[in-house]
């Protein structure tokens, strides 16, 4: 009985942070073939000014159009911050590592959500949760090494690791920052003045940069793939991401990115960017099996709660 109110209750946002993370994973081997098309923060500033503008009418026409509150606009504001320096590491580390590298350091940020969370809103990690984050980082970083103890001790990152893995040190304050401010307003307003405000702040370092691209000779392909992200990886993805957080919690919804690298291993495979080596195998197997111990703990805890 209790475990059917839970499915009840929650089992479509579970599902909806699959489908999140699935979109999430697509963008890292599209990013990475559009990548060299034009400077990361031109690039990020057309994804986010692109995804309010889609979002914008159904916002409009479903609410009206109403300012917010000098309040919100500063919360906005500051919840665009992480999401910006996030993408814009992700473009710019994809021009000097792989794939794969990123999405298996994308691991990394449930355990920074989590710590996060804890300072930002006091949320405990249970013992199961912990060992979860705790196997899920360690598949991640087998990956990135390809099981090399010797690199791993030495921390043997190139240069696109370390600017990705400062991406998700930043990243991980949103998760929190989303509970934290959310002030009861609907979802699909706070994802579109999100999306509006990090357009702001990316105007405002690439603006200088913008004149001076030659718009006529980019490729199809890298305003098809800024469309595919804008659409799906941005608009669809950040609506996602704040409607979960609010109603399972941060580190909950930020546990799901444990399943990134699983996803871009098998899109780029299919894609034919990269190939499956075994010896990342035992580093998929730990993130696979961090999921289940996390999703375990969210059921038993659900359960409890009922």
């Amino acid at each position: 009985m209790i475990k059917t109110k839970f499915l009840e209750t929650n089992a479509h946002v579970h599902g909806l942070m699959l489908l999140t993370i699935i979109l999430a994973a697509s963008s890292f081997p599209i990013g990475a073939t559009i990548t060299n098309g034009l400077p990361p923060e031109i690039m990020m500033f057309l994804r986010f000014l692109l995804a309010a503008f889609l979002f914008a009418p159904f916002v409009f026409i479903k609410y009206g159009f109403k300012l917010p509150s000098s309040r919100s606009f500063i919360y906005y504001l500051l919840l665009s911050i992480p999401l910006v320096i996030f993408f814009w590491c992700m473009f710019e580390s994809l021009r000097y590592t792989s794939v794969l590298n990123t999405g298996a350091l994308y691991t990394t940020v449930p355990a920074i959500t989590a710590i996060c969370a804890y300072f930002i809103n006091r949320e405990i990690t249970g013992k199961m949760r912990f060992l979860g984050l705790l196997l899920g980082t360690i598949g991640a970083l087998w990956i990135v090494f390809r099981g090399n103890f010797d690199a791993f001790i030495e921390l043997d990152l190139n240069y696109g690791d370390l600017i990705f893995i400062s991406g998700c040190l930043f990243l991980g304050f949103y998760n929190p920052l989303v509970k934290r401010f959310y002030l009861g307003e609907p979802m699909e307003v706070m994802t579109f003045w999100v999306l509006l405000s990090g357009s702001a702040w990316l105007l405002i370092v690439s603006g200088k940069d913008i004149i001076h691209v030659d718009w006529h000779n980019i490729e199809h392909n890298i305003y098809a793939g800024i469309l595919y992200l804008s659409l799906f990886s941005t608009l669809i993805t950040f609506f996602l991401l704040n409607y979960s957080t609010v109603r399972i919690g941060a580190t909950k919804v930020g546990a799901y990115g444990f399943l990134t690298p699983v996803f871009v291993i098998i899109i780029s495979i299919i894609a034919g960017m990269e190939t499956f080596e075994l010896i990342i195998a035992p580093g998929v197997l730990l993130i696979v099996g961090a999921m289940f111990l996390i999703l375990k703990e969210n059921i038993n805890t659900e359960s409890k709660s009922a």
